[in-house]
């Protein structure tokens, strides 16, 4: 258990929906580059479908996740076949859907890469939350004070012994509950010896100084881990 943590499926929910949005966003504004040409009309439809013929890795996937006028194609025949499923017996329960997962994994990496305009102050800071774990069982021990400016804040999260490594979404709040969400970033891991550091930009120059909680979710067991959190 590590100190201060609580599973939130508002957070999980918030992960993959923020996710989705952002890349949906960035497709359709004309932000993204796709690679190859435009897949054929049986192609999108097959994808809009689910169809479970359409395998994860076909290059097809990655274009029509980063193509504006695929995406707004595939987004029309979404809403048709959502018609018309409206209109049929329930069936079983459909694949997850190809497109969703295209677009989660190309913006896990291209948003959470983005990186702030050339003109604006970057302030670099080192949270360091190894020795926050503690055993499942034990009494919670106090975690030492954690402050961040409230500034654009480059912020580098050691994270706590054992953490597994891979994509996190990183966030500060004003609850423990996930409420009032500040600034949100997203971040791979990178092995130092033992440790896995994780580095993000969050914008907190419009954060009033207080205290707040800085959470970390991991992309595969979604579970929210907070720890308090001062803005000076």
């Amino acid at each position: 258990m590590r100190l201060g943590w609580r599973r939130s499926s508002r957070a999980e929910d918030r992960f993959e929906s923020w996710i989705t949005q952002q890349q949906q966003r960035r497709v359709l504004a004309g932000e993204t580059t796709p690679s190859g040409p435009c897949p054929d009309e049986g192609f999108l439809r097959d994808l809009a479908r689910k169809s479970k013929g359409i395998a994860l890795s076909d290059p097809r996937i990655d274009h029509a996740a980063n193509c504006r006028k695929c995406m707004t194609r595939l987004l029309e025949l979404r809403e048709q076949n959502r018609s018309r499923h409206r209109r049929m017996p329930l069936t079983t329960a459909v694949t997850a859907c190809a497109l969703v997962a295209a677009s989660v994994v190309v913006a896990w990496y291209v948003i959470g890469r983005k990186a702030p305009s050339d003109n604006t102050a970057v302030v670099a800071q080192t949270v360091n939350l190894w020795d926050s774990g503690t055993v499942r069982g034990e009494q919670l021990g106090q975690l030492q004070s954690v402050s961040l400016p409230a500034a654009l804040v480059r912020v580098t999260i050691i994270l706590p012994r054992h953490s597994a490594p891979g994509l996190y979404l990183v966030a500060i709040t004003r609850d423990q509950a996930g409420n009032g969400i500040v600034a949100e970033g997203t971040a791979t891991t990178v092995a130092n010896g033992d440790q896995q550091l994780i580095t993000t930009d969050l914008d907190l120059r419009k954060a009033k100084t207080g205290p707040y909680f800085l959470s970390t979710t991991h992309e595969q067991d979604q579970a929210a881990y907070y720890y308090p959190l001062q803005i000076k």
